[in-house]
């Protein structure tokens, strides 16, 4: 089954150096055991992703330089991008109190340098999703037609943030004020379970993935709910490095979705956020002979671990 990650970052050198050393993450990085990551080359890394089946993944920016001073990652971004382009597609990081620079910065990173969305961190900005000082830059994403990633869960020790500024609710405003931007909640609005589910449920242009909180207490009710109400709303993200994207995939096999519905999570419905091509191997049955019907879902269920009945 062809997959889009999400949420990915290359565990390069660079990238685990800038991570562990951050002024937003170094304790955290210490409290999960980040140190057991060995830094390996991007053309391997990328190499051995596609072999598991990731045909693309989403790259995102950081840039929270107002509130923690340290310089944005969105060089990085670009440069992977460049040097994979088949494979990275960038989501450029922007900080809301950088004014009008960040909105004409929005309009630059897309028209010049071809990314596909913007990322936001609230919690990191101290200041919530739905606070005044983001509306321009969704009002120039909605103009422009790209989607926004807003990161809505602080993970563990980072100075400064505070749960307040990751509750769905808030992203139900920005839904409510502008009904034409694509929103994807990283990390699921956790712990604020329901509230992200119902955000999803009743805002067509809200979605989320489940990066980093796949397995933590209460996932059950994201699962469900990915399996009844929300098929088409939840993308497959793993937060690799902070979550290495071998453990995400096996817990999404864990998962037991049907085939239609890990179709959609795994990358029909980042297909129809980022403007690609959809191509379904589960809708393409109709008008195929008996023949080939069985063959695809032959195929399905040996990817799924079961033999068709």
């Amino acid at each position: 089954m062809k997959i889009i990650d999400f949420r990915f970052r290359p565990h390069t050198e660079a990238i685990l150096n800038g991570i562990k050393n951050s002024a937003m993450f170094k304790a955290s990085c210490e409290h999960m055991g980040f140190d057991k990551w060995k830094p390996e080359p991007l053309d391997k890394i990328v190499a051995d992703v596609k072999a598991m089946g990731v045909e693309k993944t989403v790259i995102t920016g950081r840039d929270c330089q107002t509130t923690y001073g340290s310089p944005s990652n969105n060089k990085s971004v670009l440069e992977f991008c460049r040097a994979h382009p088949d494979f990275f597609m960038g989501f450029w990081g922007i900080d809301p109190h950088k004014g009008m620079d960040a909105v004409r910065e929005v309009e630059k990173v897309i028209k010049e340098y071809g990314m596909k969305g913007i990322a936001t961190d609230p919690y990191l900005a101290h200041i919530s999703p739905c606070e005044a000082r983001y509306y321009p830059i969704y009002a120039k994403c909605c103009e422009l037609n790209v989607p926004v990633f807003i990161t809505m869960a602080p993970p563990a020790q980072v100075a400064g943030a505070v749960l307040a500024y990751t509750d769905p609710r808030d992203v139900d405003v920005v839904a409510r004020d502008f009904p034409e931007l694509k929103i994807v909640m990283s990390h699921a609005g956790y712990p604020f379970v329901h509230e992200a589910i119902y955000a999803c449920y009743r805002n067509k242009n809200v979605y989320m993935d489940l990066s980093e909180y796949e397995a933590a207490p209460m996932c059950e009710t994201y699962i469900r709910a990915m399996k009844e109400m929300i098929a088409d709303k939840i993308v497959f993200a793993s937060a690799h490095p902070f979550v290495d994207i071998k453990d995400c995939l096996a817990n999404y096999e864990k998962m037991e979705l049907p085939a239609d519905v890990k179709e959609k999570v795994m990358y029909t419905n980042a297909c129809k956020i980022l403007g690609l091509p959809v191509t379904s191997e589960v809708s393409s049955l109709r008008g195929k002979t008996d023949a080939q019907i069985y063959d695809i879902l032959d195929k399905l269920f040996k990817e799924l671990g079961k033999a068709p009945r």
